[in-house]
C-alpha cells in the first residue's frame, strides 16, 4: 500500500493531506480574512502565511493518520499553476521532506487535481467523461478518457468565470471573496428583472467569453437613478443566471460532441447551489450522470493533491520541483472541431 502526503499552497489555501487508498487526513488553512482588508489576494503575504502556517499543518496531518513521516512512500504537491511565491513554499516543503526521508517527489498539475475531485466521494464517475472545469482563473471543457489521457474541447478567451463572479462582486461592492458573497445576494433576486447576454451561448463550439457579461453587467449598474439592495439583488441573480445558463449550454454541447454520457464539474464555481441545481435537472432529463465534488473538495484543497498523486504513484520518480508539464492541461491538444448542433 503507497502512502501519498500531499501539499497544496497554489493560491490563499495552505493544505496538507494523506491518501493511500483513502483518505487518511486533510487539514486546511483559509486566509481569506487577511486578505479581506485588501479586497483580494495578495501574492507576498499569501507566500509568507503559507511558511507560517506549513509545519503545523503537517505535524497535524500525520496526528490525524496516526504516522510518522519515515512510513510515507511519496510526497506529491501542487507545482503549478498559481501564484509563484505561494508555489515555491509548497515545492520546497514537498522537496524538504523528500530530501529527508529519500522519498520520490510527484508534481501535480493544478487542474489535473480539480478534475479528479469527484473521485473522493463515494459514488466516483467510470471513465471515459466529460469535465467542467470551473476554478477562479479557469474555465475548461474536457474530455477525459482515462487518467492522463484528456483532450481540450473548449475553454475561456478571456475571463474565466469565477474572475467574472468576482469582478461582477466588486462592481457590486461586495465583499472579498466576491464569488459566494454574490450568489447570496443572488439568492434574494427577483429573476427576469433584467435581462444581460449569454456570450457565446449560439457559437457551435464549447468556447467561453465571460468579459462581455461583466461589461453589460457596469452598464447596467450606470443606468441605475438609484441603486438599492432590492436592485442589486437583481442584478446579480440576472448576472448569475446568465453565467449559469452558458455553463449548461455548452455543457450539453460537449455531452454531445463525445457522445458520452457523465459529466463531471469541478473547481470552486462547482459549489455554486444555482448552478448545480440546473446541472441536476439538465442531466437527469438528458440521460447523463452528473457527478460533483462535495463543497469542501470544491475550493483548493490537499486531498484532490494526493488522489491525483496516488494514481501517478508508479510514475518514473522525479527530483525537480518543477517538472509537471506532461500533465499539464495547457499542454492538450486544441480544441475539438465544432459540431454541427447548435
Amino acid at each position: 500500500m503507497t502512502t501519498i502526503l500531499a501539499i497544496e499552497s497554489s493560491c490563499d489555501e495552505t493544505a496538507v493531506a494523506i491518501y493511500d487508498g483513502r483518505l487518511r487526513a486533510h487539514v486546511l488553512h483559509s486566509q481569506t480574512d487577511l486578505h479581506a482588508a485588501y479586497g483580494g489576494v495578495v501574492p507576498e503575504l499569501a507566500a509568507r502565511d503559507h511558511l507560517a502556517r506549513m509545519t503545523g499543518l503537517l505535524e497535524t496531518a500525520c496526528a490525524q493518520a496516526s504516522l510518522r513521516p519515515s512510513a510515507l512512500d511519496a510526497v506529491a504537491y501542487t507545482a503549478g499553476p498559481g501564484l509563484a511565491g505561494a508555489l515555491l513554499v509548497g515545492a520546497s516543503s514537498a522537496s524538504g521532506i523528500a530530501l529527508a526521508y529519500d522519498l520520490p517527489l510527484i508534481p501535480i498539475h493544478h487542474m489535473e487535481a480539480h478534475l479528479l475531485a469527484p473521485m473522493l466521494t463515494d459514488d466516483p464517475p467510470d471513465y471515459p467523461f466529460v469535465a467542467l472545469l470551473v476554478s477562479g482563473g479557469h474555465s475548461l471543457l474536457v474530455e477525459v478518457a482515462s487518467p492522463g489521457s484528456y483532450g481540450l474541447l473548449g475553454e475561456s478567451l478571456d475571463d474565466a468565470v469565477g474572475e467574472a463572479f468576482d469582478k461582477t462582486a466588486s462592481l457590486l461592492d461586495l465583499p472579498y471573496p466576491g464569488g459566494p458573497h454574490l450568489a447570496k445576494l443572488a439568492s434574494q433576486g427577483v429573476p427576469g428583472c433584467f435581462t444581460l447576454p449569454r456570450p457565446l451561448i449560439d457559437r457551435p463550439d464549447c468556447q467561453f467569453s465571460f468579459s462581455g457579461l461583466k461589461t453589460a453587467v457596469r452598464l447596467l449598474l450606470e443606468k441605475q437613478e438609484t441603486l438599492d439592495e432590492q436592485t442589486r439583488a437583481d442584478i446579480a441573480r440576472a448576472f448569475e443566471d446568465a453565467c449559469v445558463d452558458v455553463l449548461v449550454a455548452k455543457c450539453h454541447r460537449a455531452l454531445q460532441q463525445t457522445g458520452y454520457t457523465r459529466l463531471v464539474v469541478a473547481g470552486g464555481v462547482s459549489a455554486n447551489r444555482r448552478l448545480r441545481a440546473r446541472l441536476g435537472e439538465e442531466c437527469t432529463q438528458r440521460g447523463v450522470t452528473l457527478h460533483l465534488p462535495p463543497p469542501a473538495f470544491c475550493t483548493d484543497n490537499a486531498a484532490m493533491v494526493a488522489y491525483a498523486g496516488w494514481l501517478r504513484r508508479h510514475d518514473p520518480p522525479t527530483t525537480s520541483p518543477d517538472v509537471y508539464a506532461r500533465w499539464a492541461l495547457a499542454d492538450l491538444q486544441p480544441p475539438r472541431e465544432a459540431s454541427t448542433h447548435v
